[in-house]
């Protein structure tokens, strides 16, 4: 053992988690706690320490260990870090054994075994051992599965009271917060089925604006540079939050929604899993298309706390709690004016001119015109600001002015007029598909079949294709093709905003 070594091992002995600093006595904070246990337990986590240091690098300064065991699964890995380099290693035989031993020795204590287990050790010394009792749900490195946590519940006796809630729902969950469409179809048993509440538009606000806001609060979040918050994807947004809450947004045809997600640490679920109430029926009243193609993820592992749907232009939900619960799991667009503080305090300009700004950008993607220049304006247009990452995310929501819509190509706006012909059987030798010219107009294409002498004839059927391969079909007879063309540009402009 170098000098290093040695200092490190006698320094361990203070640093185990619970020691007395005076007494040396082992104090780890469990109630009626064997002291031999304890003491055990003390001297296998020096022993694991030891052993990590001897399978380290001679030149180490610090390692960090990672055990995630069951009786039946295990992960584990090891970081060596000296003066030049970190590399990652998986433990020795030795070391896993230890870490198993100690394992089933702090079991016997009166809060049972830990999932995880980390130690990071220092040559100066320093030590840090962390025993995770997965007070928070584990990460999925680290996760196994339902069956292996099951058979060590029932091998070290566990109760259903001293379960985390996640972990209840891991094992316990039976699908039950499961929808699939052939279920969704069943109908209720309307003796005793509860049927849907409405939502205030005090407590939620409307689709519209739930949808702009998101995507306002998505473009400042790719603005700034964040990995995390709110995402937006045609027709679906997402959002993860930093206390592991979060929620999905789906949009369907037909002025329909579907917004569900969890708060991981929801007290329904808590009293539910504890059996001391009954499973919240999260989807009472729900239409056939509240299924789980619709559904947050959460879903599948018993963790989704709520589930709302749009309909008929008002929320609605089944036994989902209040909108004021799920704030930790729904992106801030509770107001126009939520959203621009928090736009604001993402480009670290919390002044009067940026909140106005922001806000102007709320205002402008809940018209569905917001534009790239709105968000230079609040993040600046430095080359470290990613504007084009943000102002996708409005484009992808929708919400965007489109000044930058291509030129439908030529040959595309002759093929939507040919498939169009075909399906309602006017292709025939006086006005054949296959003589199908196209001229350039103002946002668009004039598509036709020329008489003989290659001209257009008044009185002939005319199509318009719009850039946006919108098709409008028109005869010539009572106006004339330029004047057509002037209402086709208008409505094109219309529909984006420009």
């Amino acid at each position: 053992m170098t000098d290093d070594d040695a200092s490190f091992s006698e320094a361990f002995h203070d640093a185990f988690p619970g020691r007395d600093a005076d007494s040396g006595q082992v104090l780890i904070p469990e109630p009626a706690a064997d002291p031999a246990v304890l003491a055990l337990a003390d001297r296998q986590a020096r022993s694991l320490a030891e052993c990590l240091i001897a399978e380290a690098p001679s030149d180490w300064r610090r390692v960090t260990a990672v055990f995630a065991l069951t009786l039946r699964s295990e992960a584990s890995r090891v970081l060596h870090s000296t003066d030049r380099a970190s590399t990652n290693a998986a433990p020795g035989p030795d070391a896993l054994r230890l870490a198993r031993k100690l394992r089933r020795t702090t079991a016997r204590l009166p809060r049972g075994p830990w999932w995880r287990l980390t130690l990071d050790l220092r040559v100066d010394g320093g030590v840090e051992v962390d025993f995770d009792y997965g007070d928070e749900p584990l990460p999925d490195e680290h996760l196994f599965a339902p069956e292996d946590y099951q058979a060590d519940l029932e091998a070290f006796d566990w109760s259903a009271e001293k379960l985390p809630t996640w972990l209840s729902a891991f094992v316990s969950h039976g699908g039950r917060q499961m929808r699939s469409p052939r279920k969704a179809a069943v109908p209720a048993d309307t003796r005793g089925a509860r049927s849907a509440q409405g939502v205030s538009p005090k407590e939620m606000p409307g689709l519209t604006e739930t949808w702009a806001r998101w995507a306002v609060l998505s473009a400042a979040f790719v603005a700034a540079g964040s990995e995390r918050g709110p995402r937006m994807q045609p027709s679906h947004a997402r959002f993860e939050g930093s206390t592991r809450g979060g929620s999905t947004l789906w949009m369907l045809a037909g002025d329909l929604a579907v917004l569900s997600g969890g708060v991981w640490d929801a007290p329904s679920l808590a009293d539910a899993y504890r059996g001391d109430a009954p499973h919240p029926e999260l989807f009472a009243g729900a239409p056939i298309w509240v299924a789980d193609p619709l559904l947050d993820e959460r879903g599948k592992v018993g963790l989704m706390s709520f589930c709302y749907w749009w309909e008929s232009g008002r929320w609605l939900r089944g036994e989902s709690p209040k909108a004021e619960e799920l704030a930790t799991a729904i992106p801030g667009v509770w107001t126009s004016g939520t959203v621009a503080g928090i736009v604001s305090k993402l480009a670290q300009r919390v002044t009067r001119d940026t909140e106005t700004a922001a806000l102007r950008l709320v205002t402008a993607a809940e018209g569905g015109f917001a534009e790239r220049g709105m968000l230079a304006e609040i993040f600046g247009n430095d080359e470290d600001t990613d504007l084009d990452g943000a102002y996708h995310q409005l484009v992808m929501a929708g919400v965007a002015h489109r000044t930058d819509l291509p030129q439908l190509p030529r040959h595309q706006a002759i093929a939507i007029v040919s498939r169009y012909m075909i399906a309602h059987d006017l292709d025939n030798p006086d006005y054949r598909v296959a003589d199908l010219v196209a001229d350039r107009v103002d946002c668009g294409w004039m598509v036709y079949a020329p008489v003989t002498d290659g001209e257009m004839r008044i009185g002939r059927g005319l199509f318009f294709v719009a850039d946006d391969e919108v098709l409008e079909t028109t005869d010539t007879q009572s106006s004339y093709p330029h004047q057509y063309a002037e209402e086709f540009a208008r409505r094109y402009r219309e529909r984006w905003g420009l």
